[in-house]
């Protein structure tokens, strides 16, 4: 792997593991009252964009950091909608 790939990759785990605390929240509690439901949409469909932009560039860490990403979000939303 090259320094660049590296670099990629690093900021694709983080910025990735950034959502875990809230999704494990979310799971915990269910309450969702304080979380903007039209910025998490926005956010999913903008991640939903770049896990395309990568799958078509064949970026491995930007598909597997976005597909991650996605996953906690929508997992997130879901929880604001049932709950919300």
């Amino acid at each position: 792997m090259d320094s660049i790939t590296i670099l990629g990759v690093a900021a694709g785990i983080l910025t990735t593991v950034s959502f875990l605390p809230q999704v494990i929240r979310t799971w915990r509690t269910r309450h969702t009252k304080d979380i903007s439901l039209y910025m998490f949409a926005l956010l999913a469909i903008g991640i939903a964009l770049w896990l395309v932009y990568g799958y078509i560039r064949n970026d491995l860490p930007l598909v597997l950091a976005n597909a991650v990403s996605f996953l906690f979000v929508v997992i997130i939303l879901v929880f604001k909608i049932r709950h919300g």
